[in-house]
């Protein structure tokens, strides 16, 4: 079983219309509701691929009630911790040319509730062939909370991914998460460098045993202990990239529950990113086109990018 943690999940809000008129009413033809969040996108994926998933976290109130009502009806493992606060929404507008997102920031968490999720979660790593770590921490949990996670996972032998930014990614660090997966406004803002190679082997000198970084329709950048390599779709795909980057942490969670070889990883990474962006919704994809571009990923192996400290460092 993968164990998706999802400490500030979402109440996912879709319009859906042919443009958006700025300044100006808009009247929207279709309105998708959902339950969201990073680690619920990704065992949606994980779902869809046949493998047990099980989603836990945070959530509250009338929205918290909603969204555990859509885990159900989506057949998913609901292990999600009760908390007072009213779970947020997102809102993505989504038009022919471009996906705009509103995110609320989420409740605020008590010190007693985070002492019960992390009760929750130690009895759930017992079963856990990996976890994954994603997104934003809600009001009021320590900036270290990641850290703790990964900690209390390696105490019981499990490997973690970790999806996130700023400072709750680069508290985590030291732990030594098993993989990152940063896009590249994320791992550019962590690491004060636009030179994404440069990035990748920053996050890897801080604690990560292996970083692989999202460049958009571009692919996949990785730096593991077994080498590097970069991987991409055979031609851009336009649709909604909402998401993408969620189905690429669920083939690279499989990848490291099952230890597959890393090009094998990240071939399955870039073609569900693909194909993601082909469906409508996060934590969906285009079944069909996923298993066209499995065979047409380009993965290469290029020279090992070179070793590097976050600024700053000695």
């Amino acid at each position: 079983m993968i164990l998706t943690v999802t400490l500030n999940p979402a109440l996912d809000l879709t319009y859906r219309l042919a443009a958006v008129r700025k300044h100006a009413g808009n009247r929207v033809p279709s309105v998708r509701q959902q339950a969201g969040g990073k680690g619920v996108n990704v065992a949606r994926v994980l779902a869809a691929l046949d493998q047990a998933a099980t989603v836990t976290g945070l959530a509250g109130g009338h929205n918290g009630r909603a969204l555990r009502a859509d885990l159900a009806a989506a057949g998913l493992r609901d292990e999600l911790v009760e908390v007072a606060g009213e779970t947020r929404r997102t809102v993505a507008v989504a038009d022919d040319q471009d996906t705009t997102v509103f995110l609320e920031p989420g409740p605020q968490v008590t010190t007693a509730e985070w002492r019960r999720f992390l009760e929750q979660y130690q009895r759930l790593l017992r079963d856990a062939s990996a976890v994954v770590l994603s997104g934003s921490l809600p009001p009021g949990l320590p900036a270290d909370a990641y850290r703790t996670l990964i900690e209390l996972a390696r105490s019981h032998g499990v490997p973690t991914v970790l999806d996130a930014e700023g400072h709750a990614l680069l508290r985590a660090l030291p732990a030594g998460p098993a993989v990152v997966k940063p896009n590249a406004h994320e791992l550019a803002a962590a690491t004060g460098t636009a030179d994404p190679v440069r990035g990748v082997e920053r996050l890897r000198a801080a604690g990560a045993a292996a970083v692989v970084a999202s460049l958009g329709p571009d692919g996949l950048l990785a730096a593991t202990p077994e080498g590097a390599w970069r991987a991409r779709p055979p031609e851009p795909l336009p649709g909604n990239p909402t998401g993408a980057g969620d189905s690429a942490v669920a083939a690279l969670a499989l990848g490291l529950s099952t230890g597959a070889p890393w090009p094998e990883r990240l071939r399955q990474a870039v073609a569900l990113s693909a194909a993601t962006v082909l469906a409508p919704q996060a934590g969906h994809y285009d079944s069909d086109a996923y298993h066209q571009l499995l065979d047409r990923v380009l993965v290469e192996q290029p020279d090992h990018p070179r070793p590097a400290q976050l600024e700053g460092e000695p």
